[in-house]
């Protein structure tokens, strides 16, 4: 129950901070914003929710994005990242094994007002990098990632991109349950 507490502060606190630097993004003269293709690399954090959370910790990892620009507010989006999830204490001690991820995704970015705030939602396939570690069945599994977020401008093309997604995992196993997590995106965009 704490961990929901903690979850639903974050998540709170996160969509303050969207409410206040979209006000501060308001008060400037409106202007339609240039579409240009972007690169983005950073680090990502998340929780582990569901059946995941009996046996996993909380996992790190990074990623790199491509935003492909298609029409005005937008983008078509290449991800492909590593997400390594820590195991409970009580799980390694009896030789269980981080869960180590490569998601490769693609999907669509839209910015609904203005250039600041974003929806966006991709799918695509997760590799287990580490199978026989974990006795797997399957190596790759169906992924999708719906997620909010902000580019907050840095420079001229410079941004930074801080999104808070929901990603779901099939099972690697035969009967298995979905791997579902709560993450968090904090990545250097910037536009070529």
């Amino acid at each position: 129950m704490k961990t929901k507490h903690k979850l639903g502060l974050a998540a709170l606190a996160f969509l303050g901070f969207l409410a206040y630097a979209g006000k501060a993004k308001a008060q400037e003269a409106p202007k339609a914003a240039k579409q240009e293709f972007r690169l983005s690399v950073g680090p990502e954090i998340g929780l582990p929710i569901g059946s995941l959370k009996d046996s996993y910790n909380w996992n790190l990892g990074g990623s790199v994005q491509a935003d492909i620009p298609i029409v005005q507010s937008l983008y078509v989006i290449v991800n492909a990242g590593y997400n390594n999830f820590f195991i409970k204490d009580e799980f390694k001690q009896a030789g269980g094994k981080n869960m180590q991820l490569i998601p490769v995704r693609a999907g669509l970015k839209y910015f609904p007002v203005g250039d600041i705030f974003y929806v966006q939602g991709d799918a695509g396939v997760s590799f287990l990098a580490n199978k026989s570690d974990l006795q797997a069945d399957k190596s790759t599994a169906f992924v999708y990632a719906p997620q909010i977020g902000a580019l907050l401008k840095l420079a001229p093309k410079n941004y930074l991109d801080i999104g808070f997604r929901w990603q779901s995992t099939a099972s690697f196993y035969d009967g298995g349950s979905y791997a579902n997590f709560l993450g968090l995106r904090v990545a250097y965009s910037f536009g070529l």
